[in-house]
């Protein structure tokens, strides 16, 4: 017998109001909100949608779980983190405020949001893995310090890890900015001289002292770089570029460690929550309204993370009688799976409970 995952049939199209009905129903399947106190830290950690996209999970749908939470602790926020792109989710406060716009302010759902890493993503925490890919996560220090997680996920496909759902919220979701670059990317930042106006300001904030200005712009030095990632964000020029090398295993092989360090924070105190309905090629992050590449499925809930996704990938598959995923982008997105199960993240059997 694997792990228990409780499944609703659902479609957007629904009100909200039964989309909360059924959200808070599996919710308190999982017994999670028994165990929260008056003074519990409770993270309701989620992607709040980039600017123009669509796809995103909406306030309204959380309304059921949010009020049973608020009736036990003070202390319940939405969260996610800062951004390793330049855009409006890169710092706090646009970030902040692209979330309002989006349905997250507090008028509407009657509880604070809080960017899990600060102003500019420096809030970090460092915590030990000791695993073949990642030896020390650093994360969010909002997620970090937080008593209770419940993770609402959006299923989507993904362009570098092909598929994103729990595994992809808790790996990058959760991690500070450093900790993002260290999942994409074993290449340290360049910057384009042409671009560059030598201001400064990336010399500044490097807290390593590994950027210098030669010759009419700013330049890395690689010898020194940690990765950190504030130079790509502080530069109002746009001249701080990435590299994106990483190859797809290795990049969900990561990500996978990274949810195991964030899960095994919350050991009994954590939650998880997919929902299935307007799944699109790419994530969230998109900037665009997607059309769906199958119809809707419903919202899935289990206490381990890996058995979740496995089930809501075998229903998408199942609803749409081929791998969607793939055809989206040719990647083996079941390397996370693999992997998660290998380091102890969850389970690849589950027994799906059918509710109405």
């Amino acid at each position: 017998m694997g792990s228990r995952v409780s499944f609703i049939p659902a479609s957007a199209s629904e009100p909200a109001e039964e989309l909360a009905r059924k959200a808070e129903r599996l919710f308190l399947e999982l017994g999670f909100e028994e165990k929260v106190k008056e003074d519990s830290f409770v993270a309701l950690k989620l992607h709040f949608g980039e600017k123009h996209n669509k796809g995103h999970i909406r306030s309204d749908w959380l309304s059921g779980v949010v009020d049973r939470l608020r009736r036990r602790s003070r202390r319940v926020f939405f969260t996610d983190t800062n951004t390793l792109y330049t855009g409006p989710r890169s710092n706090a406060v646009e970030h902040t405020r692209l979330a309002w716009d989006h349905g997250f302010s507090a008028d509407k759902t009657v509880v604070p949001l809080l960017i899990a890493d600060g102003l500019i993503g420096r809030d970090s925490e460092e915590v030990a893995v000791g695993l073949e890919r990642i030896k020390t996560a650093k994360l969010a220090s909002g997620i970090v310090h937080s008593d209770f997680l419940v993770c609402f996920s959006h299923l989507t496909g993904h362009i570098i890890a092909g598929v994103g759902g729990a595994i992809k919220n808790l790996a990058m979701g959760c991690a500070s900015r450093a900790g993002k670059m260290e999942q994409h990317s074993d290449v340290h930042p360049r910057i384009k001289a042409k671009a560059c106006t030598n201001c400064g300001v990336c010399v500044d904030y490097c807290p390593v002292g590994a950027i210098v200005q030669v010759g009419g712009s700013a330049r890395i030095l690689d010898d020194k770089c940690i990765g950190c990632g504030e130079c790509l964000v502080v530069c109002k020029a746009g001249a701080v570029k990435m590299k994106w090398t990483e190859d797809a295993v290795r990049l969900q092989e990561k990500m996978a460690e990274y949810a195991l360090a964030v899960h095994s924070l919350f050991p009994g105190r954590a939650a998880y929550l997919n929902f299935v309905l307007n799944v699109t090629k790419d994530c969230d992050c998109m900037a665009e309204a997607q059309k769906p590449v199958v119809a809707d499925v419903g919202i899935l809930a289990s206490a381990d993370p890996l058995a979740l996704d496995k089930a809501s990938i075998d229903l998408v598959l199942e609803r749409a009688g081929s791998d969607v995923f793939r055809e989206g982008y040719d990647i083996d997105w079941s390397a996370q799976l693999r992997h998660a199960s290998r380091i102890g993240l969850g389970s690849l059997d589950y027994e799906l409970v059918i509710r109405d």
